[in-house]
């Protein structure tokens, strides 16, 4: 009896937990993942962006820059056939992050938790982190750019969308800049929190609940995320309404850096400090004595091994 016991816990073992560590079914409720558990499902998707080429990482971030724009065009065609009722308007607003979050692609302000997590455990350097953080960005906003200069020149947007459109940075641009940066930090909670969440999951279908009303938050909340912001902007830019510089600093840059900064401490003060001190004994061994010197993670592949990332999983 005893051996068949030990042959159905070998079984469910293989099955719970994947080959890079992930588990896939929580070990106590099956249907369910303690915070440890999630924390390693996200070390593990951490492991595969951190790995990520250049290559991959910039077209994945720039194919979120696109569906970027598909957010940002339904939410000014609404806004302008329902005369702008805030609830209406917002419908579609979550279109582009569904397309983002269950494609899997590259978003700054999705982006912060996963690398994050590995660098606090000081598996990755500070400076691998900014790499990931600069090349989705650029990609971000370089998808946006060349979203927005399609909506500005082909047409697309009805006059009457066109003019909504570029009402949403024209009102930006005259909130007071630390209004605009607190915004930007409770949208960047928001994210955050949806992967998080995200990682609990199993089916296509909560993950698709999860984010549609999640990102209702943020036109309901009028809140700003960056990548949307900078997609506005830069559509007021091409029709001349607006300068690059004044549109960078007095609206993309404070909620870029509210967003960073939500993002950010939910991981540190609300979802990392919770999870236990053995938050990676289950997907490898070894201990801290696999982790990265102090002069190795502020330094990267400056410091004097060169050495600025420890593999999570063995393929690596």
């Amino acid at each position: 009896m005893s051996e068949d016991t030990d042959r159905e816990t070998a079984v469910r073992d293989a099955v719970d937990r994947s080959q890079s560590g992930a588990p896939a079914g929580g070990e106590t409720i099956r249907d369910r993942f303690s915070a440890d558990e999630i924390f390693q499902r996200i070390i593990v998707a951490a492991d595969h962006e951190i790995t990520s080429s250049k290559r991959e990482l910039l077209a994945s971030a720039l194919a979120a820059g696109f569906a970027i724009t598909i957010t940002f065009l339904l939410y000014a065609s609404l806004y302008a056939s329902t005369d702008g009722d805030p609830v209406l308007s917002a419908l579609l607003y979550p279109l582009g992050f569904v397309f983002i979050i269950l494609g899997d692609y590259q978003l700054y302000t999705e982006n912060t938790l996963p690398p994050v997590a590995l660098t606090l455990e000081r598996i990755a350097s500070l400076p691998s982190l900014c790499r990931i953080w600069g090349l989705v960005l650029f990609g971000n906003l370089v998808g946006g750019a060349l979203g927005a200069l399609a909506l500005a020149s082909t047409g697309v947007l009805s006059p009457e969308a066109a003019t909504a459109a570029e009402g949403f940075a024209q009102k930006a641009i005259e909130t007071p800049w630390w209004t605009l940066f607190a915004k930007a930090v409770f949208a960047g909670l928001i994210v955050a929190g949806v992967v998080w969440v995200d990682y609990s999951l199993r089916d296509s279908v909560s993950r698709l609940l999860l984010v549609y009303i999640s990102f209702l938050a943020i036109p309901f909340g009028n809140l700003y995320h960056v990548v949307v912001s900078a997609t506005e902007m830069l559509f007021l830019v091409y029709n001349g309404e607006l300068g690059l510089m004044v549109g960078t600093t007095q609206f993309v840059l404070p909620v870029l850096l509210g967003n960073s900064i939500g993002g950010v401490v939910l991981v540190t003060v609300v979802n990392y400090f919770q999870t236990t001190e053995s938050r990676l004994a289950a997907i490898r061994e070894g201990g801290t004595s696999l982790q990265l010197t102090v002069r190795e993670w502020v330094l990267g592949p400056f410091s004097d091994s060169g050495r600025s990332y420890v593999p999570v999983n063995d393929d690596h």
